[in-house]
């Protein structure tokens, strides 16, 4: 387990990695890992607006970047990519308890190389993996909502960009198995079809504590549809300058399991979306934040959608996303034929986050209100930022047209 400390060089230092957050401690920082000075190495990425929203527009001089001539192939890109700057594997479910009462999770690994790779250039080979090395930070976010009550935890620890086989590791991701985890927090395979995709069948475990008590979930996730490839083939542009990420998902989950909150052990089931992503310049240096959704519509297609604050032709908003058909396939969407207008707000924590937005896809005429079940969904990490269940209904007759997740970032 991590040791119990406080750093403020580290929670400076590591307040980059929450650039992952999303697309990056009390009650937030449930338990953190030694850095030594590495942290420091990270604080000039942290520039505010001048780098983007959480430094994520800062230059990434000797790291591979994101383009559209860059293939995506699995189950490769289900581990990490140490060539690249920063990397996410971020899940939310839309649960409902035995009761039929809407419950949500999150549970986010974040991770962010320390400096560049420098090859063996004797050997013409990536750098020698040494059983104690450290190039890599790591940063698990874990989140329950139920009702008016939202619980957060939030941990850090460092190590290898790819984990050896003979050495205990506190953190790290493998493609095959595929295991993720940071401590005792753990999204793994239980694929045992060899002609299926390690991400089909999934167990999630997490656990915290705060001065609230325990709370926790053990969650077992089934896909029932393929893998999705977002942008052009893989490669998702987020702004007009071209900075982006590689970037698929697997929006076609089925859950069951169990929640623990407040001392209590209840069954769940739903459905939820996995993200994966990699970058190592994400924005552009003008965009302060973003708006992204991931919706379950009950049609079966699924939408993703985002709003870039800044970064446009004109140094408007920055709009894409994918249609999903239930097939699994994909059209993507731009801000020709997506919009996505806050409606109203409402505060979070100090916050004004907007709650209600209209979205409209016109070529597949919809014509769309999300609004946030509750407005107490800030999530008070190192980068705070705002992720919460929305539900969707039709905008002109108010009949419900889905549920999904929205993270807001930049407020």
């Amino acid at each position: 387990m991590c040791k119990q400390w406080n750093l403020n060089p580290l929670r400076r230092g590591l307040s980059v990695l929450c650039l992952l957050l999303l697309v990056a401690c009390g009650p937030a920082s449930e338990s953190k890992s030694e850095s030594g000075n590495s942290a420091d190495s990270l604080t000039d990425v942290s520039g505010g607006d001048r780098a983007g929203f959480a430094g994520l527009g800062t230059s990434s001089k000797g790291y591979t970047h994101a383009s559209s001539t860059t293939s995506i192939s699995f189950p490769e890109d289900h581990g990490p990519h140490p060539d690249f700057r920063i990397e996410w594997w971020y899940l939310t479910a839309n649960l409902e308890n035995e009761n039929r009462e809407p419950m949500g999770i999150q549970w986010t690994l974040f991770r962010q190389a320390q400096q560049p790779q420098v090859p063996d250039v004797e050997r013409g080979a990536k750098p020698k993996l040494e059983p104690w090395a450290t190039n890599q930070l790591w940063m698990a976010h874990m989140a329950l909502s139920h009702g008016d009550r939202h619980r957060v935890a939030e941990r850090f620890a460092r190590g290898a960009s790819e984990p050896l086989p003979s050495v205990a590791h506190q953190a790290g991701v493998t493609a095959q198995p595929f295991i993720a985890w940071l401590d005792d927090w753990r999204l793994e395979s239980l694929t045992n079809n060899s002609a299926g995709d390690t991400l089909d069948h999934l167990r999630l475990t997490a656990q915290a504590e705060d001065e609230n008590g325990t709370f926790g979930y053990r969650l077992e996730l089934k896909a029932e549809g393929p893998l999705v490839r977002h942008g052009i083939h893989g490669f998702s542009q987020k702004s007009a300058d071209g900075q982006g990420s590689m970037y698929y998902s697997q929006p076609f989950y089925r859950v069951s399991g169990e929640v623990m909150l407040d001392g209590e052990r209840v069954a769940v089931r739903g459905q939820a979306w996995l993200d994966r992503e990699w970058s190592s310049q994400l924005l552009s240096a003008s965009q302060i934040g973003w708006d992204w959704f991931s919706l379950h519509l009950d049609s079966g297609a699924r939408l993703m959608a985002f709003r870039l604050r800044g970064g446009g032709k004109n140094h408007d908003d920055y709009l894409s996303g994918s249609w999903i058909k239930p097939d699994g396939e994909v059209m993507p969407l731009d801000g020709s034929t997506l919009t996505l207008v806050p409606l109203a707000s409402a505060d979070a924590a100090g916050h004004r986050i907007p709650v209600r937005w209209r979205l409209t896809l016109p070529e597949q005429s919809l014509d769309l209100e999300i609004t946030a079940r509750h407005a107490n969904r800030w999530m008070n990490t190192s980068v705070p930022y705002w992720e919460g269940a929305v539900s969707v209904s039709d905008a002109s007759s108010g009949v419900p047209r889905g549920e999904g997740y929205l993270e807001m970032t930049g407020y």
